[in-house]
């Protein structure tokens, strides 16, 4: 190549700040002379990215954050127009975060310069009107979920499946000295705060009803960082208050965790959200289950669709029921017992829900490359397809 390659990455939130340390990290082994620069935190500075924004001070993790901090957002978004105009980057790859990346991408758009989506906005539950927007600006789309293809199958977008970086990383945790204890059940609240306090309780319920059937089961809790543990001490206490009578056994709870317990637990109660496609990976059969305040419901069903029927992305991925689901009304004692005991060691359907993560492992490994090597050769290739025109 002629000259040195000035890429940009986008990461807005945690999450996009591990998988964008990894792309970067892929894109040098490939582009060894490229400069990488862009928005994020700790992982992808130690990854050599030159960060010109540091989302974690900025608290880059949702609107009320986004709100709370609207003038700073608006002179750093234009801040990084300008220096785009004048730095003219051979790419601009965004990671996921639409509401901040969509309207960038628009000014890339206006101005001439390539952008490359790496992590699709779930369009396909909700906000499709973004569908058409994104085909507009990106030049290229990346996405981590087989099925996606055919979600931007109606407009001219160049979408190519890469494969869930996940897959990498579970992978790369997994310790061969742990092994799965057959009595050993998980509890995954959710990694927010309304989660943990709308699912914790009917959680209990469950581990007491299943504590009276089956002595020998034993629960531990793990939550994502210690507010999140700090809560479910709490509510423990107050169940053990409210429910004198009950049965309930010595529930361990810990923070940070959760990799290991995926390992050694048999079985899991996860809130829906990215952990169950972790677990998946992992190899622990779940139930899932997830409430929301109910006038947020009411109005979220107006605008969101369950794609393909489902609402917990494993299911989604095999199209059809591998972990059992529950929402709202549903989240009962009553309905989970017998789910969680469906899927224990020995369970009707334990083999049935083994050999579909099994499937879904499979199809988030395309052609058995990791995801992050895929995506970085999409984008090389990319940029290297530029200065051949």
């Amino acid at each position: 190549m002629s000259e040195k390659k000035l890429i940009w990455i986008f990461a807005g939130e945690t999450s996009g700040d591990i998988y964008g340390a990894r792309l970067a990290k892929e894109i040098r082994k490939q582009l060894p002379d490229a400069h990488i620069a862009g928005m994020g935190a700790s992982r992808m500075q130690e990854a050599g990215v030159d960060i010109m924004v540091d989302s974690a001070d900025l608290g880059v993790v949702g609107l009320i954050e986004v709100l709370k901090h609207i003038f700073t957002f608006i002179g750093i978004f234009r801040m990084l127009v300008q220096r785009a105009e004048k730095e003219r980057p051979d790419a601009v790859i965004l990671i996921d975060y639409p509401g901040f990346n969509i309207r960038f991408a628009k000014q890339m758009y206006k101005r001439g310069i390539p952008v490359i989506w790496y992590i699709s906005p779930q369009v396909w539950a909700w906000r499709k009107q973004n569908i058409p927007r994104l085909a507009k600006y990106c030049r290229k789309m990346l996405v981590i979920f087989p099925f996606e293809p055919e979600v931007y199958s109606h407009v001219d977008l160049d979408v190519q499946f890469v494969g869930h970086p996940l897959v990498e990383i579970v992978g790369e945790r997994k310790d061969p000295e742990i092994k799965r204890d057959a009595n050993l059940v998980v509890l995954l609240p959710g990694s927010r705060d309304h989660e943990i306090e709308r699912l914790f309780n009917p959680m209990l319920e469950t581990v007491s009803m299943l504590h009276r059937s089956r002595p020998k089961l034993r629960f531990t809790v793990a939550a994502p960082r210690e507010k999140i543990a700090n809560i479910a001490r709490e509510m423990l206490e107050k169940f053990r208050r409210k429910h004198p009578d009950d049965r309930l056994p010595d529930i361990e709870i810990s923070c940070g965790e959760t990799a290991r317990l995926m390992q050694e637990a048999s079985t899991g109660l996860a809130a829906s959200g990215t952990v169950t496609v972790e677990c998946a990976i992992a190899g622990l059969p779940l139930v899932v289950v997830y409430r929301l305040n109910p006038i947020t419901f009411s109005l979220a069903r107006l605008v969101i669709t369950l794609f393909r029927g489902f609402f917990t992305m494993v299911n989604i991925i095999a199209d059809k029921t591998v972990f059992e689901e529950y929402l709202q009304f549903q989240v009962t004692p009553e309905a989970l017992v017998p789910a969680v005991e469906r899927i224990l060691p020995g369970g009707e359907r334990r083999e049935e829900v083994e050999k579909g993560i099994r499937e879904v492992v499979e199809a988030l490994t395309p052609g058995g490359e990791g995801a992050s090597a895929c995506a970085a050769k999409a984008c090389v290739d990319f940029v290297k397809s530029q200065e051949r025109k």
